[in-house]
């Protein structure tokens, strides 16, 4: 399932799960125990700055409009146009993954270079989509089921129902991040047994190399 890193010493884990999975908990936990968190949605803003390569091709591709005013990508126009339309997410994934991926390893070497012995966990949603065969030490899955989910939308972030749903649907089903998941951390309940979780798997993370 996952391989030898290729990054040294260093423990590199991958963390993902669906959205309102509570990943973001996780990952905030991590951080507080000693875990250099990397981000992969902060680096897909970053690769999409203005003036940026990315952007630049991102506007070829999908239209002026996509770029805002002041030079910024117009993340929600850019959505729109994306969602529920496999094609056209090819077309941006196809874009924007490689930079990604060329940005984080940079991050990876970075984080091992100034702590050989720090543990790298990398925040990333479309870990099934795009990352899967990446050398992970260990993979990571925060999961609860769907309607925990979907609850946690609409009462957290305001969104109506059926929006929430679609935006479940919209992912890869919850089976195929089990499948390639080391560990699985069930985020359905409070937030003490989620961090309880979190704390029990922190000693494991940090000799997570593979022999």
């Amino acid at each position: 399932m996952t391989g030898a890193c290729e990054t040294g010493s260093m423990p590199l884990i991958a963390l993902t799960g669906g959205i309102a999975s509570g990943k973001s908990t996780i990952a905030a936990r991590l951080s507080e125990l000693g875990a250099v968190v990397i981000d992969a949605d902060r680096i897909v803003r970053d690769v999409q700055a203005p003036g940026s390569p990315v952007l630049a091709r991102i506007a070829e591709e999908f239209g002026a409009e996509m770029i805002q005013q002041d030079g910024a990508l117009d993340r929600s126009r850019l959505g729109s146009r994306v969602f529920g339309d496999p094609e056209a997410l090819a077309r941006l994934n196809a874009i924007v993954h490689p930079a990604v991926g060329s940005e984080s390893r940079r991050r990876f070497a970075e984080a091992l270079a100034a702590d050989p012995a720090a543990v790298v966990v990398y925040d990333v949603p479309l870990l099934v989509e795009a990352r899967v065969d990446d050398p992970w030490d260990l993979i990571v899955v925060a999961d609860a089921p769907a309607d925990v989910r979907e609850e946690r939308l609409v009462q957290n972030r305001g969104l109506d129902r059926a929006d929430a749903r679609a935006r479940i649907r919209s992912q890869v089903p919850d089976e195929q991040r089990r499948a390639i998941a080391d560990v699985v951390i069930d985020t359905s309940g409070a937030l003490a047994d989620t961090i309880r979780q979190t704390d029990e798997l922190w000693p494991r993370l940090r000799t997570a190399r593979r022999r």
